[in-house]
């Protein structure tokens, strides 16, 4: 080992040696948070919007994303890395995550609809996979392809393994690789793909840790610190819990990696180490690794309460929330570094919004309402399913955005060299492949349980199966959220029983647009929803985000809500110089747009007088089937943003300046 690392290490052993003693054994001993979430193989969609996009991934995203992985090399460099084909390895350093987040996603597929061909063609993919490990554990395809000779701190990788952890994302690949793992395991019951998790997670228990003999590194790119507590569950194996830890807690430490840092002018809030992460107060840095670490402090928190993480975790919410997020829920305003900015710094043009950054965003508030069970975490959730995550996909499902901008004049090369259009790939193909493993696994978020009763959290016409009070429970949803308010909510238990059921309003329905105040309705008013149960009105008591109905339910049960959808304008913080003069419209969870083809090739110059109306129309046959909304006075038709560049490169706008 390096003197470099061996003096770190010698040098913290005391500390380290205390920190295990003392503090691992509570964090070993779980504690079950106060909400747990309805496995995905137990909720099915069966019509309307989200049933269609589950159904697109099954045959259109995944196997588009499959395909791709095949075209550009990803798959064949386990092959080559396993000896079982020539070659040389193709591609980036990080490619290797991108076939194990399609397998993911394909995991989920198989979760939704069992397909026996998928099911094969994986086994196949996982004989490369497990070719390619080397007899040790160790799996990362560049590496074992160019026979460590590398030699030299650069982009590829540095002279030993986790040497250059900034840059050679080892930890980032494999992380990916235990999502696939246990949603593969979940799904088939089969361990092929699990046992090579765990021959490389047992590998680096033993390489890294705080013991002599093991380096100490964190991950460059955060991701694998979920995955660990992931792989925990399903093995029971508390030893990947403690490493997870380790690698939260290790951030911030005196030795820097210098080298990286100052050829590419990155500092270490890049990567969320400039200090350690009880001290950290914002949310700086790279968007997604950013939130990646978030959403893994999260994980912790569901198993054992820590005050200072809780207390650390609520400051940085509260920072990207509040002062961070775009209207659409996207977040890093950064092209360089793909970064936070500073706080309201949130440009319309050039924002970056990163389409892994939605979905980070949507993973890490699920994760805090997991802990918490508050409904604010779920009201971010949904705007960023329905806006800044469903912007990242065409609606044909194969195509995609890396970038996310509020405004575009139809020129500018966004896009990463696709122009200011949607793009079926991309050479850093992190984006697409992230579409591909959590649109399959959305029916995951729609219900909950807690308090020994179920929760619905998202409306989408789906089926769910549970126990409740030791009952076998169906319950169902019927509705045409987003474009309608109206839910019908049918509860079959196998015989009388009594438990909660608890509807989540979302902030929208009760004039919120968003929790803290970064937007807000200009019209503050809002209507009651209105409520019945077997035909009879009910009042709809909403407390803390949620309507509970604690009764004995009977087969047959009923519950009908509606929630009024106004046209809302939505308004910035004043602190948002970018939107100073200038409205947003929303109807429901959905944000809208001008596109230049619906109103006469312009959209940026379109303007919105305090009077203005609009009137959603549904039109069956157009962008996948969305409402739009039309405007007689101004001759105005919006469109869901999240379907905008379906139709070639134009004009569009979120943001429209008021009329005087």
């Amino acid at each position: 080992m390096p003197e470099f690392h061996t003096n770190f290490v010698l040098s913290m052993i005391k500390y380290l040696v205390l920190f295990t003693a003392t503090l691992l054994p509570s964090l070993l001993l779980p504690q079950p948070g106060p909400v747990t979430p309805v496995p995905l193989k137990n909720t099915k969609t069966n019509q309307g919007f989200w049933h269609d996009r589950v159904q697109l991934a099954h045959d259109v995203t995944v196997p588009h994303a499959l395909h791709q992985c095949e075209e550009s090399g990803r798959i064949d460099n386990f092959a080559v890395a396993g000896g079982l084909k020539k070659g040389v390895f193709q591609g980036i350093r990080f490619n290797d995550s991108d076939v194990f987040k399609v397998v993911e996603g394909a995991a989920y597929v198989l979760q939704n609809q069992y397909d026996p061909k998928l099911d094969h063609y994986l086994d196949s993919l996982i004989t490369l996979f497990a070719a390619a490990q080397e007899p040790d554990g160790y799996l990362y395809t560049i590496r074992t392809i160019n026979k460590d000779t590398t030699g030299s701190y650069d982009w590829i990788a540095g002279p030993y393994r986790y040497a250059f952890e900034n840059g050679s994302h080892e930890l980032y690949n494999v992380g990916h690789l235990y999502e696939a793992a246990v949603a593969h395991y979940e799904a088939t019951g089969k361990k092929n793909l699990l046992n090579v998790a765990v021959k490389n997670a047992d590998h680096l228990v033993k390489t890294i840790g705080p013991n002599p003999g093991q380096i100490v590194v964190v991950p460059g790119h955060e991701e694998i610190e979920s995955a660990l507590v992931r792989l925990y569950k399903v093995t029971g194996k508390k030893e990947y819990l403690a490493l997870s830890k380790f690698f939260i807690d290790m951030r911030g430490r005196s030795d820097k990696r210098t080298l990286f840092l100052d050829e590419h002018k990155l500092g270490p809030a890049y990567f969320q180490d400039q200090v350690p992460f009880v001290r950290q107060k914002e949310a700086v840095g790279h968007a997604v690794r950013a939130q990646y670490l978030y959403a893994a402090v999260a994980d912790h928190l569901a198993i054992q309460d820590d005050p200072k993480y809780d207390a650390t975790i609520d400051a940085i919410w509260e920072d990207a929330t509040f002062k961070k997020q775009y209207i659409t829920g996207g977040m890093g305003a950064r092209e360089d570094g793909e970064a936070f900015d500073k706080p309201y710094v949130l440009p319309n043009d050039n924002a970056y919004a990163e389409t892994c950054a939605a979905i980070a965003n949507m993973l890490w508030n699920h994760k805090m309402y997991l802990v918490t069970g508050e409904a604010k975490y779920m009201d971010v959730f949904e705007r960023v399913l329905y806006n800044g995550f469903l912007a990242g996909m065409s609606v044909k499902g194969n195509a995609f955005f890396y970038v996310n901008p509020m405004s575009s004049n139809g020129i500018n090369d966004f896009n990463k060299g696709a122009g200011a259009v949607r793009h079926e790939w991309f050479g850093t193909a992190c984006c697409p492949t992230n579409v591909s493993r959590f649109l399959p696994s959305m029916p995951a978020y729609i219900y909950a349980m807690r308090d020994n009763g179920l929760v619905i959290n998202l409306f989408a016409g789906s089926e769910t199966n549970v126990t409740l009070a030791n009952v076998p429970v169906k319950v169902s949803q019927q509705t045409s959220y987003p474009w309608e308010g109206n839910v019908r909510i049918s509860v079959n238990p196998e015989k009388p029983a009594e438990f909660p059921l608890s509807v989540r309003i979302p902030g929208w329905a009760t004039g919120e647009a968003i929790p803290g105040n970064l937007y807000a309705y200009e019209d503050k008013l809002s209507k009651p929803v209105t409520l019945s149960i077997n035909g009879k009105k009910s009042e709809a008591v909403i407390e803390k985000g949620y309507i509970k109905l604690n009764r004995k339910w009977k087969k047959g049960d009923v519950v009908e809500l509606t929630l009024d959808m106004p046209v809302r304008k939505v308004v910035s913080n004043e602190n948002i110089k970018s939107n100073a003069g200038k409205v947003a419209i929303e109807r429901g969870p959905v944000l809208y747009c001008a596109e230049g083809h619906d109103n006469g090739g312009k959209a940026l110059t379109i303007s919105m007088s305090g009077t203005q109306d609009f009137t959603p129309v549904f039109q069956k046959e157009m962008l996948g089937g969305i409402n739009v909304l039309k405007s007689k006075e101004e001759n105005v038709t919006l469109i869901p943003y999240y379907a905008w560049a379906n139709r070639g490169a134009s004009e569009m706008t979120i943001w429209f300046n008021k009329k005087q």
